[in-house]
């Protein structure tokens, strides 16, 4: 009864609390998903509906991932040219019930008829030839007698003199078609060799592809998480000799616009992010000093007009007014504001804790870099 009595072992103590659950090693669990947004990465940052981010990821995965094949190939590979052929495809076809047939007919037989009369003048005069040289052999019989045996034994000479030089040139026709079959079959061989070795060339870009695919430390895009709703942002690794996300981006805008090919369900607007840091002032202008360098260099003989796009998510603790002004105070002299009529425009997205900075080119030209609006048909 004293067994039964006792108190079973609980995580609650005396006083109500929860006991402190220890992770094993001193380790972090890792949480499912992608990995979260965070200072440092370079990308796209890409609206979409509500509720469709994980499908709005995917096909912004495969969309960024044409349109770099392209501007990296130099190669357009989603529009075909339209074959026009040099020479109407129509052709006279006749048939067995045509009219044509008859006079074919009757034109064979009258050819028939005149060479049949052809092959009868022919016999003719092959039988007058026999007949003089039967008279002549007679003759020559009445003066010789014993000529058959030596006529006969020329014959036969000859006859096998014949018959030799008919087998020799039988063998070498066929020793002369031997080499022309040997050609082929050597032909044959070393094209089977090449269409091996191409199929095998193919199998191992093939396996590497799929290994790079595999690996996520040589992908060149992959998803980050964003935090907020309508929102993905796609990283891309930097390397050398590689196209930028402005590059990438300015493309398929052009490309939508002047096409107007439907290219995505669930993507609103891409815009390039080449800086990201914490959205702070001293931060922000510490991330705009190589922005600057590249667009709006001190010395110049072009000044360009510019303006600042400023929007925020997740975030209401920051001044609007103070990061615009951080910002733009941070492009020198020469340069100028202009709101209306701008030839660059710097985007400032902050989600959460973090801001992400980029600089367009035609941002109201191309319809705000929206993609549905710009592959939608005119109204």
């Amino acid at each position: 009864m004293a067994t039964e009595n006792k108190a079973k072992p609980s995580t609650v103590t005396n006083k109500g609390k929860k006991r402190k659950q220890y992770l094993p090693h001193n380790k972090a669990v890792k949480k499912k998903g992608a990995y979260p947004l965070r200072p440092g990465v370079q990308g796209f940052f890409i609206t979409c509906d509500g509720g469709r981010e994980r499908q709005a990821a995917h096909e912004a995965l495969d969309v960024i991932d044409s349109f770099f094949e392209e501007l990296v190939n130099g190669k357009d590979f989603r529009e075909e040219p339209a074959v026009l052929p040099n020479k109407p495809l129509n052709k006279k076809i006749t048939f067995s019930y045509s009219d044509d047939e008859g006079d074919d007919d009757d034109d064979k037989g009258d050819g028939e008829g005149e060479e049949e009369g052809q092959e009868e003048v022919i016999k003719s005069n092959a039988s007058k030839e026999i007949d003089a040289s039967q008279e002549s052999l007679t003759n020559k019989d009445l003066d010789h007698p014993n000529s058959d045996d030596v006529c006969h034994g020329k014959v036969t000479e000859e006859n096998s003199d014949n018959q030799k030089d008919g087998a020799n040139i039988e063998n070498q026709a066929d020793n002369s078609e031997e080499p022309p079959a040997k050609k082929q079959c050597l032909e044959t061989d070393t094209s089977k060799s090449a269409t091996n070795e191409k199929e095998k060339s193919i199998d191992k870009l093939i396996e590497a592809e799929l290994n790079e695919l595999g690996d996520k430390s040589k992908r060149l895009f992959f998803n980050l998480d964003s935090g907020c709703n309508g929102v993905v942002f796609v990283q891309m690794r930097k390397r050398d000799g590689v196209p930028s996300p402005k590059d990438v981006v300015q493309h398929m805008m052009t490309s939508a616009a002047s096409t107007r090919k439907h290219m995505s369900r669930f993507i609103l607007r891409v815009l390039p992010v080449e800086v990201a840091c914490y959205s702070s002032e001293e931060e922000i202008t510490r991330a705009m000093k190589p922005l600057v360098e590249q667009y709006f260099p001190v010395e110049t003989q072009n000044p360009r007009k510019f303006a600042v796009l400023y929007e925020a998510r997740a975030n209401s603790g920051i001044d609007r007014m103070k990061i615009i002004n951080s910002v733009a105070k941070s492009v020198p002299a020469p340069h100028k504001v202009d709101l209306s009529n701008p030839d660059m425009t710097i985007v400032v997205e902050i989600v959460k804790t973090i801001c992400l900075i980029g600089v367009v080119e035609k941002y109201k030209e191309l319809a705000k870099y929206n993609l549905r609006q710009l592959t939608s048909p005119k109204q």
